[in-house]
């Protein structure tokens, strides 16, 4: 019985952990397409974007495809570089 108990906690604790999973992913992707749309609204490339920003061209990629989690530094490096305030990232 005890096993069973065990097995229970362990199985809440993993749907938990899908569950966060599931909300940072979704928050990755809007931040994401924030990047891109605002990025494209100004005819710049990624290149450039990262350039402007000091970063490397690639993680401006993943960021946009929702494969990084982005510091609070980085995001104002990429406000700067949009010209942008930073609270528009997150509109």
């Amino acid at each position: 019985m005890l096993t069973i108990v065990c097995c229970l906690l362990n199985l809440n604790k993993l749907a938990l952990n899908i569950e966060v999973s599931i909300m940072k992913t979704e928050i990755l992707i809007q931040f994401g397409n924030r990047v891109k749309e605002l990025r494209k609204a100004q005819n710049m490339s990624q290149e450039g974007l990262a350039d402007a920003a000091g970063l490397h061209r690639t993680y401006i990629g993943m960021i946009e495809r929702a494969e990084k989690n982005i510091t609070l530094v980085n995001i104002e490096k990429i406000a700067k570089a949009l010209k942008i305030e930073i609270n528009t990232l997150f509109k």
